[in-house]
């Protein structure tokens, strides 16, 4: 397959996302002085602005590459949930599956950027919680739009902030598989045992020790299929990807298992990288390439956000150059 041929099939996809969707607030300034009255720095704020987050930093960045999106959460009726669906409305993402509540408040992570470097993150966050009538209206509602649209693929983009819950996981992966539609698993510790027969489950190093309680796992390839061989098969997942940071990328299938060296970055922050590295790979396994090549592929756009001060989604042109310039397609 050619850049050309793959960058078509990307735009020909449909994929919803599904989980805790946020604000993510940005302050921009000059860090030149300390503080007087304490021992931190002084930030001259030169901008402030606000960007999708969460769950949406993930719709984001699927629609940076073309792909018709719909994004599915919960927020509060506040300043920040319509400052957010204003933002997603100006990146063309489907945001009517997005429910509000008045009870609800809409999760805001603000970080302060002091000559490009992140200083502080202030997050404002309160936990999801709804009645059954409400929880099954919201589920329901979102398996009516997966009969009408047809996604290609479905992610599951948990932040452990209540909008995903035990049953929405089991109706929508068993309705998912019926049809034969991808699903795709970014999992925190709460749900974590709770997703089975997915196509991809895809934890960073810190989520897959916490979640199989096992303090001794290391970030090497036989340590890694030793403590997922087993959580692999019991779970019935297809597909397994592990971000390990400056140690690349671990991925997994019941017959075979393998690492991607992470490649040389000027780092300036890893926000939201896991969330651009669950994008591209759902993206590539949507397309039908083999996990290898998806693993190595998303390996590539999640190293490349990390040069970039906050959360940002992947460049489209910078990233099917470097595609194309590392032979991987």
């Amino acid at each position: 397959m050619d850049i050309k041929t793959f960058a078509n099939k990307i735009s020909e996809l449909r994929i919803f996302v599904v989980g805790d969707v946020m604000l993510d607030a940005y302050i921009w300034g000059k860090a030149e002085r300390l503080s007087p009255e304490a021992p931190v720095p002084v930030v001259q704020v030169e901008k402030k602005e606000s960007r999708p987050g969460g769950a949406a930093n993930v719709a984001y960045n699927l629609r940076a590459l073309g792909v018709d999106t719909y994004l599915f959460g919960l927020v509060g009726k506040d300043l920040a949930a319509a400052e957010l669906k204003k933002n997603l409305t100006s990146s063309k993402i489907n945001s009517k599956g997005i429910y509000s509540h008045a009870s609800l408040t809409t999760t805001i992570k603000t970080r302060v950027i002091g000559n490009k470097h992140q200083l502080l993150r202030i997050d404002e966050e309160k936990n999801i919680t709804l009645s059954a009538t409400e929880r099954n209206a919201f589920t329901n509602s979102i398996l009516e739009a997966i009969k009408k649209h047809a996604p290609h693929a479905i992610i599951f983009e948990d932040y452990d902030k209540g909008c995903i819950d035990k049953d929405l996981i089991e109706k929508i992966t068993a309705f998912a598989n019926k049809l034969n539609i991808i699903t795709t698993v970014d999992p925190k510790r709460a749900n974590f045992l709770h997703y089975k027969n997915v196509t991809l489950f895809k934890p960073n190093f810190a989520e897959i020790k916490n979640g199989l309680n096992a303090p001794t796992l290391e970030k090497n390839q036989h340590s890694l299929l030793q403590y997922t061989s087993d959580f692999l098969r019991n779970q019935k997942i297809k597909n397994m990807m592990i971000t390990l940071s400056e140690h690349g990328v671990y991925y997994a299938t019941p017959k075979q298992a393998g690492m991607h060296d992470a490649l040389i970055r000027n780092i300036a922050d890893v926000s939201g990288a896991g969330d651009t590295v669950i994008a591209i790979a759902t993206r590539c396994l949507a397309i039908v390439l083999p996990l290898q090549l998806a693993d190595a592929i998303a390996n590539v756009a999640g190293g490349m956000v990390c040069e970039y001060a906050g959360v940002v989604p992947v460049n489209n042109k910078l990233f099917f150059n470097e595609i194309q310039k590392l032979n991987l397609l």
